[in-house]
């Protein structure tokens, strides 16, 4: 299998608090890893060392075999990248904003119409976009975001928390494209969702305390339901509430 998406030893600390300490792994294409982990293990500061907006300490990540670091311009043209609760470009219209990305990823003329129109149809987002930003629901801009992530159809696909936001109905429309479009991306999927990784997730890694404390298969950390309940909660727990259970 191709590997397309590669995390080397990253590390990243915030004064005294290591926030991700010698993080690695590996995603081939057609594989959709599920990124979980507690509030402050780490999952966040993952997403945006591997897209090269945070600087690590030490480490490195590869996307579609450019280093995010030494060559960041060319791996950054190989991966979309759906930020926790993003924001920006308030007065900007959705067409205006997703004119903007792909302009900023080399598309321009008829190819940044013809994926304008793609994307929009794959998120539905065509009624909006003539809205301004701003005058959007959560739910709205997390789908204007999705879309700008999709634009440039690139190899891999980096979503922090992609249904955040979303309605049910949403929420199953984005589900089933990321399943849709996996044969042919490497897509790693932060979320705090468990259900989410369990329904759309081939592979799973879990980050505690900054650490990878698992990394398999679905199927090898569900329980008998077919759940990852039991296995976050032994492998995240702190310590104390280990040695007390």
């Amino acid at each position: 299998m191709t590997v397309l998406l590669e995390a080397k030893d990253l590390s990243r600390s915030f004064g005294n608090f290591v926030a991700v300490k010698d993080v690695s792994f590996q995603i081939s294409k057609g594989s959709v890893v599920g990124f979980l982990g507690p509030n402050g293990a780490g999952k966040s500061t993952t997403m945006r060392l591997l897209t090269g907006y945070l600087q690590p300490d030490r480490g490195t990540a590869m996307i579609a075999g450019h280093d995010i670091v030494m060559d960041t311009r060319r791996a950054r043209a190989n991966l979309g990248y759906l930020p926790e609760a993003a924001t920006g470009f308030p007065n900007l219209t959705v067409r205006e904003f997703l004119k903007y990305c792909g302009e900023c990823r080399g598309l321009w003329g008829s190819d940044l119409g013809t994926a304008i129109d793609r994307v929009c149809h794959e998120t539905e987002l065509t009624s909006a976009l003539n809205q301004k930003i701003h005058t959007l629901s959560k739910g709205w801009r997390q789908r204007a975001w999705f879309a700008q992530a999709i634009l440039h159809d690139p190899p891999v696909l980096i979503f922090d928390e992609p249904t955040d936001g979303l309605d049910p109905n949403q929420k199953n429309h984005v589900r089933k494209f990321i399943k849709s479009i996996a044969p042919h991306k490497a897509i790693i999927l932060s979320t705090h969702i468990l259900e989410e990784a369990e329904e759309i997730c081939d592979r799973v890694v879990i980050i505690a305390d900054g650490k990878i404390v698992a990394d398999d298969s679905s199927k090898k950390l569900f329980d008998r339901k077919g759940r990852l309940a039991r296995s976050f909660q032994r492998l995240t727990a702190p310590e104390t509430a280990k040695v007390r259970h």
